[in-house]
């Protein structure tokens, strides 16, 4: 099994609504052993460089456990994010040692 990371991403101009806390947990259950670090939510940011041009950002990041990169799409396809227009990034968690 590859860790994977999750960064979640809303429109720019998104705001949680009371529903929110209670859609992500249910998610995050529904994940089950596959959830290796719930993570943790973004209430600030910055950036540097090309990173979506301002139509969106950061909310929050998870990582998870998964078989392949296709396995780790099929566990964020019910992202609540997804349902206010935001997005999911998945990449694999490449382990550097020595550092």
């Amino acid at each position: 099994m590859t860790n994977y990371v999750f960064s979640f991403r809303v429109p720019a101009d998104y705001r949680p609504n009371a529903e929110t806390p209670g859609e992500w947990r249910a998610w995050f259950g529904a994940l089950g052993s596959a959830l290796v670090d719930v993570g943790n939510a973004v209430t600030e940011y910055a950036s540097l460089g090309e990173v979506g041009g301002g139509e969106s950002r950061m909310v929050a990041y998870s990582v998870v456990s998964a078989d392949d990169l296709d396995g780790a799409l099929a566990l964020a396809k019910d992202c609540p994010v997804l349902r206010v227009g935001g997005g999911v990034e998945v990449g694999p968690v490449m382990e550097v040692g020595g550092v």
